[in-house]
């Protein structure tokens, strides 16, 4: 015995797919910048909370970062690198790498030697691992807000 079938909206749902393929590197795009905006914030938290001491010469003796650094870090602030599209994926990072230069004690330093080294530590600088917190502290809040834009995004092509 043969049975038949009948199918219709298989048009639409063609359709929505395809239009969702369209604007799904965009939807990309936007949840990206909102995780790595909400990272940066967090990396300006985390860099409020940096101890300091005034400056001095550390002979066996490790010191923590001047006044000035943690100025010129916190005045520099993290920025969002432009972002790298590979066919499907959209990535980018949150950090000091082009943040420029500011002269300290004199010197001509580039922002991010400062910022990496309260972040990681020197012979004669303790560690201070501010990137480290901001990724843990605001990673989850990005990737929520990252599923909720694209979800957003994704409903709003269904209509």
């Amino acid at each position: 015995m043969a049975y038949t079938m009948k199918v219709d909206g298989l048009t639409e749902i063609s359709a929505l797919l395809s239009n969702m393929a369209e604007k799904a590197p965009a939807a990309a795009s936007k949840a990206v910048y909102e995780g790595a905006g909400i990272v940066a914030d967090e990396v300006r938290t985390q860099i409020d909370k940096i101890n300091t001491e005034p400056f001095h010469y550390a002979v066996f003796v490790t010191r923590e970062p001047s006044p000035e650094e943690k100025a010129i870090v916190q005045q520099a602030g993290a920025g969002i690198a432009k972002f790298r599209k590979n066919g499907t994926e959209v990535e980018t990072s949150v950090g000091f790498a082009k943040a420029g230069y500011a002269q300290l004690n004199g010197k001509t330093v580039p922002i991010a030697k400062i910022a990496n080294a309260i972040n990681s530590g020197t012979s004669f600088m303790k560690k201070q691992p501010f990137m480290r917190q901001a990724a843990n502290n605001g990673g989850r809040k990005a990737i929520d807000a990252m599923k909720k834009s694209i979800e957003t995004s994704f409903e709003e092509m269904k209509k």
